[in-house]
């Protein structure tokens, strides 16, 4: 990232993520409370998130949704992904749609 180019807000970031949707709920992954952090270091972004359940059959199509959906913010070079699976997700998690 050069001198003149500002990093991203975490709005940005997570209004990026908003875009990747987790087709068995049909919502957005933020709204669905599966992204518990996102840092920016530099020019890369660190996800922590987990899934509805271990062994989803949606953990590939949503990883990959959230290195597209990041790696399309000015400023981002690369992203990195941690899955988590503490705390625990439950659907109370699930934020009222906007």
């Amino acid at each position: 990232m050069n001198e003149t180019q500002s990093q991203p807000s975490d709005a940005v970031l997570r209004d990026a993520l908003r875009t990747v949707i987790d087709p068995e709920i049909g919502l957005d992954i933020v709204t669905v409370g599966l992204i518990y952090d996102v840092e920016l270091n530099a020019d890369v972004a660190r996800v922590t998130f987990t899934l509805t359940t271990r062994g989803c059959p949606m953990e590939q199509h949503i990883s990959q949704g959230i290195v597209r959906a990041l790696s399309s913010v000015p400023g981002i070079a690369s992203v990195d992904l941690n899955l988590v699976w503490d705390p625990h997700w439950h659907p109370g998690m699930i934020q009222e749609h906007r």
